[in-house]
């Protein structure tokens, strides 16, 4: 009980402590300077003590006590807590760049972002705690819910990530498909080259060293490569370019991205042709099964989670890769990233960033909780 209660107290001073000792704003007279740092008893004003008392009493409440009422309470806490962060913080920065010249920016700084992390954090780790169908999910709705509601309101319009994304918003959306079909590409065109590989019987000893030999390629060097090698095919045949292929564009890109996918896709494939020990395939073949009957009834329901778990390992893995394709004129999100890399514009660069980092995780949170599904209904 002691143990807990100072797990409690920790936790409860700890965040406060960041969103107090650490920077929330930095205001710059334009984009390609780090500014001046603003402190919380400056960029939340009034909205300072409900914010930080908020976010003492969620993760307090959650260290503190392991009962679903106290999750639920912690997790309405974080909630609170975050939005009165970003609100204070909207309404700061629109204070502090009022009556001033057209290229002055009010940037979220070290302090806001790690305060803001961690109560998404904790939120979800309440939502997880109350053992409510779907917590994680409706955790996710109701924070992008309360962003979205400040958003319309006009209260985050100030900061300069809103104003990168609306000097932006049709590039971005634009991004954003080029980016999935990027990796999408990558994906199936992976999916095939393993489904054939494995064909090959007597070859999975060089498969497996070749899959895993890319590995330790670095992306750009082998973007280079492919780029390399499709000008000298096309030199010498340039017919080739009647039929659309480029030596810069979407076909190294993804090609390049495929040759990554392939390591995961191809364990997760071995581990699922594994699942059915030879103990279930004589039992199957005594019951006077077909290879296909066994097939369909034992060797495809048991190996389903490992190739869900491959699938969901090169989806990550691909969407992450894709941001790359920007290198080789492919488009997607790396454009916002390497423009803000160039034009030395952090929240460009967030621009382009957080897509990804949300889209990772919500196709790892969707096939993980697939993947999951498939073993309870299937236990080896």
């Amino acid at each position: 009980m002691t143990a807990r209660l100072l797990a409690g107290l920790s936790a409860a001073v700890l965040l406060p402590a960041v969103l107090l000792l650490l920077p929330l704003l930095n205001v710059a007279p334009n984009r390609l300077v780090t500014g001046a740092p603003v402190m919380a008893a400056d960029a939340l004003g009034a909205w300072l003590w409900p914010a930080v008392a908020l976010a003492a009493l969620g993760p307090g409440l959650l260290a503190a006590s392991r009962g679903r009422t106290a999750a639920g309470l912690a997790g309405f806490a974080c909630l609170g807590a975050f939005a009165l962060l970003l609100a204070g913080l909207g309404a700061d920065a629109t204070d502090l760049i009022a009556g001033k010249p057209f290229p002055t920016r009010a940037r979220l700084a070290s302090g806001a972002w790690a305060g803001g992390f961690v109560l998404i954090v904790t939120l979800a780790v309440a939502a997880r705690r109350t053992r409510l169908p779907g917590g994680g999910v409706t955790a996710a709705a109701v924070v992008a819910g309360a962003i979205g509601c400040l958003w319309m309101a006009g209260a985050l319009d100030a900061l300069s990530l809103a104003v990168e994304l609306r000097a932006r918003s049709d590039t971005l959306g634009a991004a954003i498909g080029e980016h999935l079909v990027l990796a999408l590409g990558a994906l199936l065109l992976a999916a095939g080259l393993t489904g054939g590989l494995a064909l090959w019987r007597r070859g999975r000893g060089v498969v497996e060293l070749t899959v895993s030999g890319v590995q330790v390629v670095p992306a750009v060097a082998l973007l280079g490569a492919l780029v390399a090698a499709v000008s000298a095919l096309l030199s010498a045949a340039p017919l080739l370019r009647g039929y659309g292929l480029s030596a810069l564009g979407s076909a190294p890109a993804v090609t390049g991205i495929a040759a990554y996918l392939l390591l995961p896709l191809w364990r997760g494939q071995q581990a699922a042709r594994r699942a059915a020990g030879p103990g279930q395939h004589d039992a199957a073949r005594a019951l006077g099964l077909t290879h296909r009957q066994i097939l369909v009834t034992i060797r495809l329901p048991l190996g389903a989670p490992d190739l869900l778990g491959g699938l969901r390992v090169a989806a990550v893995q691909a969407l992450g890769l894709a941001t790359l394709g920007a290198l080789v004129g492919a488009g997607g999100l790396g454009t916002l990233v390497f423009d803000g890399m160039a034009q030395f514009a952090p929240d460009l660069i967030l621009l382009g960033a957080l897509p990804v980092i949300l889209l990772s995780l919500t196709v790892e949170a969707a096939l993980g909780r697939l993947e999951a599904a498939l073993r309870r209904r299937w236990p080896r």
